[in-house]
């Protein structure tokens, strides 16, 4: 047994008997456990190296020495590193990231911020990195050559970033259709009609006979079918559809402005449903100034779920969306489009459901 000296540090590694390798590929190994995969995470960290460069030297793309190249390849065969097997059939992929663009006015909400994760969360698995798109640099056409595809959360007709992104060169997934004239290479959206229909049925059981819908902006093909939705439903039954709009990421005292209109317009008001994601939260402190009572003389419910629904008083009634979910079912799209398994203008569905609260219980 070697003696280390006062001033060296002194490691001893036990090898079990059959195991060959380095000392820190061993030590990996061990620790991973023969159940659990090894990771592309794992052989760029072993190696010493980012884990983009890993991606690039196992792919043989982008610029990367032949000696990393030769390190990494050697600790990915030596930790038994095995490439996803729906990742390594990306017959189109070689920047090992997809591009992700949501409307910057949108940032702070719960559900984008799900949604994010939710795309994070498949690109991961499929060791890949995720690029966020921005409209403060909107590209030349065909200019995405650092990304495979993109991405796009509930596309804006208005956003000049969506537009040049369906015009180019790469495969676009959307989640909701884009309203405009172009056409994404796949699309993920759920039936916000039928919800819809199911919340306002909720609240007419529930004794509602004169509801209104703070509504979102109908430039997305969420807030128009929501719109649509409303004035159907209320035409059904012989009543006026009371509706104010707002445009995406008004602020808070546009919201209660709005709200404050609404009653208003209509003081025998005794259904108030809010659609842009945090508005019925808003809401709240308008209704009990005016002295409703919420799950009392007036009924109120959300069109976006959220935390802070489940935790005000009393909690409110909402559409579960499934932001986290919606993010990866695009993201797996894309990358079956990329892979060649699904083809150009695939659509699929996404469940959502109706969550009822106390708002909504007289």
């Amino acid at each position: 047994m070697a003696i280390a000296s006062p001033n060296e540090s002194f490691h001893m590694h036990w090898v079990p008997p059959g195991v060959t390798g380095s000392p820190r590929a061993i030590g990996y190994r061990l620790l991973v456990g023969k159940e659990e995969p090894v990771t592309l995470v794992e052989v760029a960290r072993v190696a010493g190296v980012s884990k983009t460069t890993a991606s690039d030297a196992l792919r043989g793309s982008g610029r990367v020495s032949e000696r990393t190249r030769q390190l990494v390849t050697s600790t990915a065969n030596r930790l038994g590193y095995s490439p996803n097997a729906s990742a390594r059939s990306l017959r189109r992929a070689n920047t090992g990231a997809i591009g992700l663009h949501l409307p910057d006015i949108l940032a702070r909400s719960e559900y984008y911020m799900s949604f994010v994760f939710g795309v994070v969360d498949k690109a991961a698995e499929m060791n890949y990195d995720v690029t966020l798109l921005t409209s403060k640099h909107l590209p030349a056409p065909g200019a995405f050559h650092r990304v495979d595809g993109v991405v796009l959360g509930d596309p804006l007709e208005t956003d000049p970033m969506v537009r040049g992104l369906l015009r180019a060169s790469v495969p676009v997934v959307t989640c909701e259709r884009f309203t405009g004239d172009a056409s994404p290479a796949g699309i993920v959206l759920s039936d916000h009609a039928e919800m819809f229909g199911r919340l306002l049925d909720h609240l007419h059981a529930a004794g509602a006979r004169r509801t209104a819908l703070l509504a979102s902006s109908a430039t997305t093909d969420w807030g128009n079918q929501l719109q649509q939705a409303f004035r159907a439903w209320c035409r059904s039954r012989g009543v006026p559809a009371l509706l104010r709009e707002l445009t995406f990421g008004a602020p808070v005292d546009v919201v209660q402005d709005n709200v404050s209109a609404l009653l208003e317009t209509d003081p025998s008001l005794d259904a108030l449903i809010c659609a842009p994601d945090g508005s019925a939260t808003a809401a709240l402190p308008v209704l009990r100034a005016a002295g409703r009572e919420v799950g009392g003389d007036l009924l109120l419910a959300a069109c976006v779920d959220g935390t802070p629904l489940a935790h005000s008083d009393p909690p409110i009634t909402a559409i579960d969306l499934h932001p986290r979910e919606a993010g990866a079912a695009c993201a797996q799209l894309l990358f079956d489009l990329l892979a060649g398994t699904a083809a150009a203008g695939t659509v699929r569905s996404l469940p959502i459901g109706l969550i009822e609260r106390r708002s909504t219980v007289r």
